[in-house]
Parts: C-alpha cells; sequence; structure tokens
C-alpha cells in the first residue's frame, strides 16, 4: 500500500485538482494536464493522487538537479515506500562519433558515477519484486537498459541448505558479473575467505553471505550496514546481475552466430561500394567484440549488439525503464513544457550519429537500435499520463482536451505572483549590484539569470570582487555537486547564484526575494514567455518576491508573461480577499543531499560512530582486508574521538 505521510492538507484548489485527476485516472483518461503555479503544491497533488489510486508512478523530470529535488520530497512524502532515483549514471559522457570531412574517430569515453549506476540497478530490482514503487526519472528513462525478461532470467536463486559446489557457485557470480576482490571490497565485489563468500549488492544496500559445508550451502547471511558486525539468517536470496547487459548463456550463443552472420552481410556490402579500409575496421572491432562475449559474456559497448542478444527485429523499440513498470502504473511529466521536447528529440539525434558511424564501418547496422523510444513509442507504451507544468504547451493542452485540463493557481499560503518591473539595459550590471545589496542587507537571496556559460562565469566573479558572495550553476557542474549549492543558497553560504535556464523550473527556494533577468529582450528560448513565466516564479516563493527585467524595449513573450502573471496575481489576491486570508512566506526545511561518493559516505557514516570499540574493531577488519587506506582512516577518527573526551574532561575540571 501507498502511503501518504505528512502534516500537510489539501488546501486552496488542490481538493477540487486531486478530485478531478483520480476521477479521470480511474475512468481510462490517458492524458491530463495539472497546470498548476510555482508554489501551489504540485508535488503534494502528484503524492495525493499516487495515494488514491494506489498504482506505482514513474515521475520523469528534465534535469537532475530537479530529479533530486523531488526525490528527496517523495522520500519524506512516502517513507514506508519504495521512492528510486532512475538517472544517467554518467559524470561525464561523450558518445563515439565519427567526422567524416575531417577523417576524425571520437571514441566513447565517459565517467561512470558507481552511486548513480547502485541506484539504477535498486529501481529495478524493486520494480520487479515489489508493487510499491515510485520512480523519479530524468528522460534517460526512454534509453534501452535491457529486458527486463532476461535480467530476471539470469538472476541467481540462493537458498539455505541448496546443493552447489563453492567452486561452480563463484563461476555463478562472474557470469552475474560481479568481481572477485578480496581487498577493495566495494558494490558489485565479492571476496572469499575459505568456506565464506561475501557478495557486495550491486544497489550498495546489502552484504550477502554465503557459508558453505562441503558442496552445500550451510548457512546464508545478510546485513544491511556495512559497519554492522552482526548477519542475519535468511533461508532465501534472489541475486540479479551486476550489470543491465547481462545474456543468459543459451541465448548468448545463438546471438554471436547472428552477429557473424550480419557482419558478412556488413562485409560484403562495404566491399562492393569499394570501401576496403572500412570492411576491415568493422571485421576487426566487431570479432574482438565478439571473443570477449565468448570469455567473459560482456564487451565494451555491448549494448550496440542489443537487438541480436534481446532477439528483437529490426526497428522495434528496446527494453526501457517503463518496460519494468507493471501495466497500471501512472506517468507524471513533470515540467512537461520541457520535458516533452526532450523526448521527442532524443531518438532523433542517437539516428544521425549512429548512421555515420555504420556507414564507415565502426558498427553493424544493428547498433542503430540500441536507442532511446522514438516519441511515438513513448506514447504507445505510456498508458496515461499527468502532464505537470506552470505553462503547459499546445501539444498538452491538445492531447489532455479542455476537459482534461486541471488547474490549480491558488497557493495554500496566500503568496502573490511577483511585482515585476522593467528597467534599461544601460549600465544594468552597476543596477543590479546596487539591488543585491539592498537585499544582502535584509539577508535575503537573489537569482541572476545570464543568457551564455561564459557571461555566468564573468558576472559571478566580477560581483565576487565586489564583495559579494555569488556562484554561478550550469550544466558543466557535475550532476551531484548542483543540489549542495542550491542548498548552501538556502543557507547562505550564497548570496547570489547566476546561471542560464538551470535556475527556472520546478526549483524550490523560498529565501529568493529577487530574480534579476539580464538582457530580457532578446528574443529565443531563453527569452521566451514560457521561460520567463517559469524564470519568474523563482520569487513567487517569498512574501516580497519581485522581478527586474532589464530590457530596452517590451517584446511580444515580456507581454505575454507579464499579462499571465498579472491574471494569476488578481486570481489569487480575489481568493485572499474571499477568504480572510493573509499571505505568509513558505516554510521548507533545508534537506542534505542524500548521494555522495562511497569515500564521503563512509567516512561520514564512520564520524557519526562514537564507539571506540566498534571503530577499533572495523580498523582491524580493514587492516585484515589489506585496506590500510581506510583503516588509517579510522585511526585518525579514534584520536580525534580520543582528543575531543581529554578536553571534554579538562573543561569540566576547570569548572
Amino acid at each position: 500500500m501507498f502511503r501518504l505521510k505528512t502534516s500537510l492538507k489539501p488546501t486552496g484548489d488542490q481538493p477540487q485538482a486531486i478530485k478531478k485527476l483520480v476521477k479521470n485516472l480511474k475512468s481510462g483518461a490517458r492524458h491530463q494536464v495539472l497546470l498548476g503555479v510555482t508554489g501551489s503544491g504540485k508535488t503534494y497533488t502528484m503524492a495525493a493522487v499516487i495515494e488514491k489510486v494506489q498504482r506505482p508512478a514513474l515521475i520523469i523530470s528534465p534535469n537532475k538537479t530537479l530529479c533530486a529535488q523531488l526525490y528527496q520530497e517523495f522520500k519524506e512524502f512516502f517513507p514506508e515506500n519504495a521512492v528510486h532515483f532512475f538517472v544517467s549514471y554518467y559524470d561525464y559522457y561523450q558518445p563515439e562519433a565519427y567526422i567524416p570531412q575531417s577523417d576524425t574517430f571520437i571514441e566513447k569515453d565517459a565517467k561512470i558515477n558507481e552511486e548513480l549506476d547502485r541506484l539504477r540497478h535498486a529501481a529495478v530490482q524493486d520494480l520487479l519484486t515489489r508493487k510499491n514503487v515510485i520512480v523519479i526519472a530524468s528522460v534517460s528513462c526512454i534509453y534501452n537498459i535491457g529486458s527486463p525478461e532476461d535480467y530476471q532470467k539470469v538472476s541467481l536463486e540462493i537458498k539455505s541448505g541448496q546443493k552447489t559446489r563453492r567452486k561452480d557457485f563463484l563461476a555463478h557470480l562472474t557470469a552475474l558479473q560481479y568481481q572477485r576482490n578480496d581487498i577493495d571490497f566495494k558494490p558489485g565485489t565479492f571476496r572469499v575467505r575459505g568456506d565464506i563468500v561475501e557478495i557486495y549488492l550491486v544497489t550498495g544496500k546489502e552484504i550477502v553471505r554465503v557459508e558453505f559445508s562441503g558442496d552445500e550451502i550451510e548457512t546464508l547471511k545478510t546485513k544491511k550496514d556495512v559497519l554492522d558486525s552482526r548477519f542475519y539468517a535468511l533461508d532465501y536470496f534472489k541475486l540479479f546481475p551486476a550489470h543491465f547487459w547481462v545474456t543468459p548463456q543459451e541465448k548468448l550463443k545463438i546471438a554471436a552466430e547472428n552477429i557473424k552472420l550480419e557482419l558478412q552481410e556488413q562485409l560484403k556490402k562495404l566491399k562492393k561500394e569499394n570501401k576496403p579500409m572500412e570492411a576491415q575496421r568493422l571485421e576487426q572491432r566487431t570479432n574482438y567484440d565478439l571473443e570477449m562475449m565468448r570469455e567473459t559474456g560482456f564487451c565494451h559497448g555491448i549494448e550496440n549488439y542489443s537487438r541480436h542478444l534481446e532477439f528483437r527485429k529490426t526497428g522495434e523499440p528496446p527494453f526501457t525503464l517503463i518496460d519494468y513498470f507493471p501495466e497500471n502504473s501512472v506517468i507524471f511529466i513533470d515540467e512537461s513544457h520541457l520535458t516533452i521536447s526532450q523526448l521527442r528529440a532524443m531518438a532523433n539525434q542517437d539516428r544521425a550519429r549512429k548512421k555515420t558511424l555504420i556507414e564507415y564501418g565502426f558498427r553493424l547496422p544493428s547498433a542503430i537500435d540500441n536507442r532511446p523510444f522514438t516519441f511515438d513509442e513513448f506514447n504507445q507504451k505510456a498508458k496515461q499520463i499527468i502532464y505537470v507544468s506552470a505553462t503547459p504547451d499546445d501539444y498538452e493542452k491538445r492531447k489532455a482536451t479542455q476537459r482534461n485540463i486541471v488547474e490549480q493557481l491558488i497557493r495554500p499560503t496566500g503568496l502573490l505572483e511577483p511585482s515585476i518591473e522593467i528597467r534599461p539595459t544601460q549600465n544594468q550590471v552597476k543596477n543590479l549590484i546596487e539591488e543585491i545589496r539592498k537585499r544582502i542587507a535584509k539577508k535575503q537571496r537573489i537569482l541572476v539569470l545570464t543568457l551564455t556559460k561564459r557571461l555566468a562565469e564573468v558576472l559571478s566573479e566580477h560581483l565576487t570582487e565586489e564583495k559579494i558572495s555569488c556562484q554561478w550553476l550550469h550544466s558543466e557542474v557535475k550532476t551531484l555537486e548542483r543540489p549542495q549549492i542550491l542548498k548552501e543558497l538556502r543557507e547562505g553560504k550564497y548570496d547570489v547564484l547566476v546561471g542560464i535556464n538551470l535556475l527556472r523550473e520546478g526549483l524550490d527556494l523560498p529565501e529568493v526575494v529577487l530574480v534579476a533577468i539580464l538582457d530580457a529582450d532578446k528574443e529565443g528560448f531563453l527569452r521566451s514567455d514560457t521561460t520567463l513565466i517559469q524564470t519568474m516564479g523563482r520569487a513567487a516563493r517569498h512574501l516580497e518576491g519581485h522581478v527586474i527585467l532589464y530590457a530596452d524595449k517590451i517584446t511580444g513573450s515580456m507581454k505575454r508573461a507579464i499579462r499571465e502573471i498579472e491574471r494569476r496575481r488578481k486570481i489569487q489576491a480575489k481568493h485572499n480577499k474571499i477568504h480572510g486570508i493573509v499571505p505568509r512566506p513558505i516554510v521548507k526545511p533545508i534537506r542534505d543531499w542524500p548521494f555522495m561518493t562511497k569515500e564521503k559516505e563512509v567516512f561520514s557514516e564512520f564520524r557519526l560512530v562514537r564507539d571506540k570499540k566498534l571503530l577499533e574493531r572495523e580498523m582491524k577488519t580493514a587492516a585484515s582486508n589489506l585496506d590500510f587506506e581506510r583503516a588509517a582512516e579510522i585511526r585518525d577518527l579514534i584520536k580525534e574521538l580520543k582528543n575531543d573526551k581529554s578536553k571534554s574532561y579538562g573543561n569540566h575540571k576547570k569548572r
């Protein structure tokens, strides 16, 4: 059961929005729009809808920062249920590509974030084993991740008393792409100590211990916490693979033969087109990959052979996260005005790049079917969609029809839309600094929007030189650092945040009182009416919310945006007057960002431990595992603990 745990109650126009959305879902409506203004509680409305319909939910967000924010909120709303975070697991990603004009081949270059990879596995494993699952995902959720049937089929069932030789068991673990590592024990690895095998699950959630007695599993145990010295007995456990691209051995042999056949056909084609160099290149690369798959069951870029591994026909849709959800799931598309355009573009961009690689002998034609969903395929898979936005586009409105557009324009706090003024661009930076200083004197926060990354960085440096505490934020800031920067803005480490479009949709920053938009009259994507409404909405969570548009002319986009903000302002003011509501500020807790690198995570966990004996035991365990660096860190913490105690005793004696 989904159980919503919160002290919040539906207020304003939330009750009618929840009731209508639920009614439409139950009647089978495929498309709905939740048109909710900033601060009206759209996230709470989504959560309430999930609780009332009792269905698994996928919430797709346009970027990782908003995903992180939604993930934290839903974790608090549903503490008893499985709430997961599913985004691209790359901190950096450069796909392989070929530029014919300069004969330049760009190798795939990526830095995988292991924590994000673990979270992806945790999401799909819960989807396969539980019913009460909510996944907060970026648009990467429509990319190919392999067949759910294969993912389940290659999983290993372990039972207490099961007849199996230790040697065969270790071979199974290797086939599941778990790596043996007796020294650096981390998620996705296993270690062996005599008749004991310990497996650190790829999800990072727990450690499973298998104890053998001859050719039988004598006992099966687990522990949830790495620091916990106690294991708890199990009768049964299902171990899923450490990679998405793991294929049953019998299917792998057939797939390899099909890959060979395709290779021969493509080689004939290339030779007929008088492309001997391309043919040689393709033959060499493909045969190397086949050899790796035969030996290890895996190869670099194995996803490019996914059509053969999954026995899909040419052009058939890939398997994505959506395929792991049950049929009755609900999909929410958050900030749909932005997310829909991303969903539309992904397949086209991928296809154009792959076609060049195939033409010049870097990949087989089947590589083109390792791809995201096309937009039509996404719509066929998504049975019921709720588009959530303060500014839905014509597409969403048309799909939902007027009957299924649900408005939520009343803020429970009574806050009005921000006031707006237009100022000339001449000396805009000087004027901006004056406005910033006024707000800093009141301990208020400011967002500044520029048109380019470079301008954001330069302006940030200039403000810093003016002794203003400032930070820039754009797409080149690492995924897991962005929420931390936003948290530090709220805490007051920075007074000003300078950015481009990352400071638009959905960010909950109630301390922000001023939004300054530089060059507001430069028509385009970053200064359209939709973008301006979204950007100005960042100041709608404060009693003194104000927006300054620096512009020398009033564009059509500015006019439409200002008119819509005024319309919404009047609706809220009328509601406040009728119900005697005095606007009050939004109080939102400043949450800790839950994801850190493993080193920081473990180290911070140790810092919370004040038990000297437990730390000493963990230090000895680390040393016996030859993990001397970790042992040294714990030793230093023990010293700190001793120093803290001696200081405390000294202060007590002085008193």
